[in-house]
């Protein structure tokens, strides 16, 4: 085993919040691939950006987006062979696609069959106009106008038990910045938006806690999230000093030789970190 790499936390604190770091998809379970890709392609304007079988594995992936992958938050989706549906749980919330014009989204999610589960009008409490959709497995997707932005797939909501808690481990075993906070007394729910630049820029991490609920059932359908890393030795460490859980300790996959690390939160989210010049590999 390595010897530790840091001579203090404060130090460890300091490299993960300096470290090369974005979010690079959102991994999630499907019961029919092509079905959602034609759902993601037509309705919500996402790119099939690569596919790959593997059947001695048993399962199919796709990456969908509205860029590169080098450049822009992806979805990973995956189909296990025979499986046709999963429990989305209670614990994920949705996922975020900015848009210029909700409205306009709306109209072609519904002209083609898919499911608005609340119209477009203003955000309770504020002034963005949003709408939300479900797609073919019942994730919801928020629906925000954000006219011009250069990421379209703009949200991850996840629920949590204590919402201080989890910012605290975001920002300190993730080096996250948390962006925003806001408390919506009236409806009983605060939100942390957590990141690793401007939310108009880039994807986010969204933390919902509702008053009072400190456990969700997380089902077994959505996965994790993927974040790139100059040093997937390093951030096992930190996670580790920051008092997280390493489920997968760092080290290259068999087969593919990408090195990873697998960390829980404290409401047992899971994130994967990919080292970056691997994952730029396996791009090319």
């Amino acid at each position: 085993p390595r010897a530790t790499s840091f001579s203090s936390n404060d130090e460890a604190f300091t490299w993960a919040k300096k470290d090369n770091r974005r979010l690079l998809h959102v991994v999630y379970r499907v019961g029919d691939i092509d079905r959602t890709i034609k759902f993601y392609t037509e309705c919500l304007g996402m790119k099939l950006l690569r596919k790959r079988d593997i059947p001695e594995e048993k399962y199919t992936n796709a990456f969908l987006g509205y860029g590169p992958e080098e450049t822009n938050f992806a979805i990973e989706l995956t189909y296990n062979y025979g499986v046709d549906s999963y429990d989305i749980g209670a614990g994920f919330g949705h996922f975020g696609i900015a848009t210029d014009d909700v409205a306009k989204t709306v109209e072609l999610i519904r002209a083609k069959g898919g499911k608005v589960t609340r119209e477009p009008g203003p955000v309770k409490g504020g002034k963005t106009v949003i709408a939300f959709i479900e797609d073919p497995d019942g994730y919801k997707f928020e629906i925000l106008e954000r006219p011009g932005t250069p990421e379209p797939l703009c949200q991850v909501m996840l629920r949590v038990g204590d919402l201080d808690r989890a910012i605290s481990f975001y920002e300190k075993a993730c080096g996250m910045k948390l962006l925003r906070k806001r408390d919506n007394p009236e409806y009983k729910y605060t939100i942390a938006m957590m990141g690793y630049g401007p939310e108009d820029q880039n994807a986010v991490l969204e933390l919902t806690y509702n008053y009072g609920v400190t456990e969700y059932d997380k089902g077994n359908a959505y996965a994790q999230i993927a974040i790139g890393t100059d040093d997937v030795y390093k951030t096992a460490e930190v996670v580790k000093l920051s008092g997280g859980k390493v489920v997968r300790e760092a080290g290259p996959l068999p087969g593919l030789g990408t090195k990873i690390t697998a960390i829980l939160d404290p409401d047992g989210w899971k994130s994967v970190f990919v080292d970056n010049i691997d994952f730029a590999k396996e791009l090319e």
